[in-house]
């Protein structure tokens, strides 16, 4: 129904705007406050943006019926939606959710086309399972690992999310929510950092043969 829609576009509007508005005040704060603004309503409000988004790539978040919106073709606005409604976030909303997530329901579990070492290792625009760097913190999957680098002359094979999990044993849930939640935590960290080196070199080291360009 137009009110459900009404109400999604609504509060992925809110939850932008009050991210911007944490983000701005997290500047004049100290870094405990921030982090405890981080966990609530922070965490709340990146979570919600991120449901909507999805909702939106999947084609539920508009009306169906309508062809145009504010005089621009669905196609085209539900691209510029995705873009500017991932805003702010340092977790790449965009970038997964246009380039990684659909090609997930294809290519699930297959450990063929979709392993860790392949995703760090393809040179194609979009991820052949995007949703495999996430939950391999929290499951077993198929196939090798990755990624790869060169240290010394010699190949080093590292995963934030494997050696996570590898710190699951069976009958500790506590012990492995704090895995979880570790590795998870360090993964994204490390991704706001790798954002910042790929805007001053302009080079993705974690995914080297992607194109430099999309």
């Amino acid at each position: 129904a137009s009110t459900s829609h009404t109400l999604a576009l609504s509060l992925l509007f809110l939850s932008n705007a009050s991210l911007f508005g944490l983000s701005v005040i997290s500047g004049r704060l100290p870094t405990g406050q921030v982090a405890l603004l981080a966990l609530f309503p922070g965490s709340m409000f990146s979570l919600w943006t991120l449901q909507i988004l999805h909702d939106l790539l999947h084609g539920s978040l508009l009306n169906k019926r309508q062809r145009t919106f504010l005089g621009v073709k669905r196609n085209k606005f539900q691209d510029a939606l995705l873009f500017w409604g991932s805003m702010p976030s340092i977790f790449g909303y965009y970038l997964y959710l246009k380039y990684g997530h659909l090609t997930h329901h294809k290519s699930l579990g297959d450990a063929q086309s979709a392993s860790l070492k392949q995703l760090f290792e393809s040179d194609q625009k979009d991820f052949e399972d995007g949703d495999v760097l996430f939950v391999a913190h929290r499951m077993k999957l198929k196939g090798e690992i990755g990624p790869t680098f060169t240290i010394g002359g010699k190949d080093v094979t590292m995963s934030i999310s494997k050696t996570g999990f590898n710190a699951w044993v069976d009958g500790h849930p506590l012990r492995n929510a704090l895995a979880f939640a570790t590795s998870f935590t360090y993964e994204r960290f490390m991704l706001a950092i790798n954002d910042v080196v790929v805007a001053i070199t302009g080079r993705n080291y974690f995914f080297p043969n992607k194109p430099r360009r999309l």
